[in-house]
């Protein structure tokens, strides 16, 4: 799947822009932190809160 495919399946549920889609950008973000939380629970750190 592409950016867009993902982020037209997604949709905010809380804030501002409730009930919209996170723009491609977002999603790739949101991926890239996930990516860089994980990588660091794998080197023994602890886990940063969610905001």
């Amino acid at each position: 799947m592409n950016l867009r495919d993902i982020a037209n399946r997604l949709v905010i549920t809380t804030g501002k822009k409730k009930g919209q889609h996170p723009s491609p950008a977002t999603v790739m973000r949101m991926l890239r932190e996930h990516d860089e939380q994980t990588a660091s629970m794998a080197e023994g750190a602890r886990p940063a809160p969610i905001p």
